[in-house]
């Protein structure tokens, strides 16, 4: 294999299945120094091609795909291939969709604009969330007993504060993590109403 030379243009492309075809996408990536190609689902950024190409590019490089979601399905994880390869000093040129080429102001702009469509649909995912955890408390179905009995407490607050037993090491005897174990012994969360 030739030794990377700087300013490079590499060529992604990805087809969802092994049964398809690649081709139109290549066609339209044009003539490349080094081209990646990956055969998988776009649900995940764990592509092997897509891994590799991330390793290969280098800055000045520009990395050539046909069309944003051959890169990546969810604005999230565009956004953050996109970010990844701005830190290694990369430019993304889209074939279909010229618009969004990080080398222009355009661009930029665009992705700036799509960043925002991204924080905003990870607010509103966080806020379904918190609604449907509150309704499910309403329910009484969310909450679960806490994982320390009144009594389990009271024992590790004496091997503690009477033997010296670290609270790492109470808190591994009882098969708890450490702030499970804090929050028990200062009466916090799910243990404030049993204090």
């Amino acid at each position: 294999m030739s030794e990377h030379v700087q300013g490079q243009t590499v060529g992604y492309a990805r087809v969802s299945t092994v049964d398809q075809n690649e081709a139109r996408q290549i066609a339209a990536i044009g003539d490349v120094d080094r081209l990646f190609v990956d055969k998988a689902s776009g649900k995940s950024t764990d592509r092997a091609a897509l891994q590799e190409m991330l390793s290969y590019v280098r800055e000045g490089d520009a990395v050539r795909v046909q069309s944003p979601d051959r890169l990546a399905r969810s604005t999230t994880d565009l956004l953050a291939l996109m970010s990844q390869l701005a830190a290694k000093g990369a430019a993304v040129e889209f074939t279909d969709n010229p618009a969004l080429n990080t080398s222009s102001p355009q661009g930029q702009f665009m992705l700036t604009v799509l960043a925002a469509v991204g924080e905003l649909e990870r607010a509103v995912i966080r806020e379904r969330q918190a609604e449907g955890i509150a309704l499910a408390r309403k329910r009484g179905v969310y909450d679960r007993a806490p994982k320390l009995s009144a009594e389990a407490v009271a024992k590790a607050r004496a091997r503690i504060d009477t033997h010296g037993a670290s609270v790492a090491r109470v808190a591994r005897d009882l098969g708890v993590s450490r702030t499970t174990l804090y929050s028990a012994l200062n009466g916090r969360g799910r243990y404030a109403e049993s204090r």
